[in-house]
C-alpha cells in the first residue's frame, strides 16, 4: 500500500460514535488507515462513557478532542462515515460516503450503549475489510475472550 487509507467519521457532537468509530479504526487498521472524526455540532468533550466503553478494548479515548468538520485536513478521503447528522452533515470530497443510521447513545442505559459500541466495531472491522485493510488477527482474537 503506497499510502494509508484517509478515514473519517462524522456525527452531530463527536463525543459517541464518531470517536468511537475513529478509535476502532485506529486500533484495528494500525499503520495502514489514518483514521479522523469531527462533529456538524462538536460538544467540546468526549462522552465519560465513551471513554470508559474503550477502556474494554484497551484504548484511551481520554487523549481525544470533540472537534468540529473546520478542523479536518483538507484532503479528499478515501472513506467518509456520516451517522445520523443528516442535513447537517455537509458534502465532504471522498471516493467512497456511507451513511450508518445508528442512534446517538447519550442517554442510553449502560447496556443499550454497548450495544452501539459493539455495532460500531463491527461496522468498522467490515469498513476497513472492504476497503482492502486486513485486520490484526491477534487483536480479534483478544476481543472474543
Amino acid at each position: 500500500m503506497a499510502h494509508p487509507i484517509n478515514v473519517l467519521f462524522v456525527c452531530v457532537e463527536n463525543s459517541n460514535r464518531s470517536q468511537m468509530a475513529e478509535a476502532f479504526a485506529r486500533l484495528h487498521g494500525g499503520e495502514g488507515v489514518t483514521a479522523f472524526s469531527a462533529g456538524s455540532r462538536p460538544s467540546g468533550i468526549v462522552n465519560p462513557k465513551a471513554i470508559a466503553a474503550l477502556r474494554g478494548f484497551d484504548y484511551d479515548l481520554s487523549k481525544h478532542h470533540s472537534k468540529s468538520l473546520d478542523a479536518l485536513p483538507s484532503i479528499e478521503f478515501d472513506a467518509v462515515i456520516t451517522m445520523g447528522c443528516g442535513d447537517a452533515c455537509p458534502h465532504i470530497r471522498s471516493h467512497f460516503h456511507d451513511d450508518w443510521p445508528l442512534l446517538d447513545p447519550s442517554d442510553m442505559s449502560p447496556a443499550a450503549y454497548n450495544e452501539i459500541c459493539h455495532a460500531i466495531n463491527s461496522k468498522v472491522k467490515t469498513l476497513l475489510s472492504d476497503l482492502g485493510l486486513v485486520i490484526d488477527a491477534e487483536l480479534q482474537k483478544r476481543e472474543r475472550t
